[in-house]
This record gives C-alpha cells, structure tokens and sequence, in this order.
C-alpha cells in the first residue's frame, strides 16, 4: 500500500526563496525546488519537523528532463495527483540522498 503524503501547494516567506513549494504530512515536511533555465527540476531544500532545514547548496541533481516536464505540468494544476507527485518526489528525492538525512527520511517515509 502507498503512503499518502496529502502533498499541498504553499507560500513561503521570501526568505526562503525557491519557484515551488510543496508541503506533506500534515505540515511535518516542506519540500523546496527550483526551476533550471532548461527546465529541469531541482531540489533546494527540504525540512522535518524535528530535524531542521536540509539545504542542497548547489549539491542537488536535477529530475530528467521528462519528468522534469511531468513535475511542472502537475504543480500547475488546482488538485494535484497525489500519485504522480509522491513518485517523481520520491525520485527527486532518491537521487539527492546522499545529501539529505537519512533518519529523518526514514522517519518520514520518503525513501523509494
């Protein structure tokens, strides 16, 4: 059975700047991207409550390009399809691991 991650479109302050902001889990996790100039989608920060802020600083790897296209077209919408985004999430998320916390993704339940 698939986690349902209720993912949310949100405004953050202008202090943490990004071009899309996701939140999931009730608001325990907020999850930010960036938006390459040959649109492809990367990963910029991400925070747990309980662990902090996450920052890439320049480290994340990019979405493929098709699913960078999948990624923007889905964050357009008014309801989001929950499936489509916890998979290319989950994706983004699998190949900047090396760059987020483990435990707190284990906590969270956003490993592949």
């Amino acid at each position: 059975m698939t986690q349902n991650f209720d993912f949310f479109k949100i405004q953050m302050p202008e202090t943490r700047k990004a071009d899309f902001h996701l939140g999931c889990l009730d608001g325990s996790v907020f999850i930010d991207f960036n938006q390459s100039n040959d649109r492809l989608i990367k990963l910029c920060r991400i925070s747990f409550d309980g662990y902090g802020c996450c920052n890439m600083a320049g480290t994340a790897n990019t979405l493929n390009a098709e699913m960078s296209n999948r990624f923007i077209e889905e964050i357009q919408k008014d309801k989001l399809d929950q499936k489509e985004l916890t998979a290319l999430v989950k994706e983004i998320i699998r190949i900047n691991r090396e760059h987020i916390w483990t435990d707190a993704l284990e906590e969270y339940n956003l490993l592949l």
